[in-house]
């Protein structure tokens, strides 16, 4: 059985020589999956890109999978800082709004360099599990389940973590597919249509 690879960093940099260090081989790192792909992003390629030897890139990164690890990571704190900014006060909005700004924003989080995003969604089984993404999403589900339970008397459904379920996996699953790989078929107000259906159809599935 093939081992599988490490993907956290041998030690975390602290001085800001670095971490400079670091931030330039998670850059040089995204930039060659955005343009060459994951098989291209050798050790030794990384490196060069970011400017660094080889052995500098393993006092930090074991493997390339750590280093692609570290680019999700950042990634994915990107999106949640904005989604998290973008949805506050979303609790006592009313079950339209809610769910548009829901989809709304989930279609804003695909835009966030959706180059990188649709790389990084191909490269993530090849990496492994990451704790961050199960994070996200469990902070996701836990937004609309609190969200439903605040708003259970408008509600027609009874079981709120299967309609959370439902309703988070649906959105997720059609702004991902709109923005990543039919984005240059839909025009801007092709999409502001998708959004208000999309807005329609979980919120008829939810309400009385």
């Amino acid at each position: 059985m093939a081992r599988r690879p490490l993907i956290k960093p041998r030690k975390i940099a602290t001085q800001r020589r670095s971490r400079a260090t670091v931030d330039a081989l998670v850059e040089a790192t995204a930039r060659i999956l955005v343009k060459e792909g994951f098989d291209k992003a050798s050790t030794n390629r990384i490196a060069a890109v970011a400017g660094v030897s080889v052995g500098s890139l393993y006092q930090y990164f074991p493997s390339k999978e750590a280093l692609v690890a570290a680019v999700i990571e950042r990634h994915q704190q990107e999106i949640m800082q904005m989604v998290r900014r973008e949805l506050a006060g979303v609790l006592t909005e009313s079950v339209e709004k809610a769910v548009h700004k829901l989809v709304t924003v989930a279609v804003k989080a695909h835009r966030v360099d959706p180059k990188l995003h649709r790389v990084l969604a191909e490269q993530i089984p090849r990496v492994g599990k990451l704790e961050k993404l199960e994070t996200f999403n469990r902070e996701n589900f836990a937004l609309f389940s609190t969200y439903l339970e605040m708003h259970r008397d408008e509600l027609r459904i009874d079981d709120l973590g299967l309609a959370s379920f439902v309703c988070v996996t649906a959105i997720e699953a059609l702004t991902h597919n709109a923005v990543l790989h039919y984005s240059r078929m839909l025009s801007d107000e092709t999409m502001e249509a998708l959004v208000e259906e999309a807005a329609r159809l979980v919120t008829g599935y939810l309400k009385r």
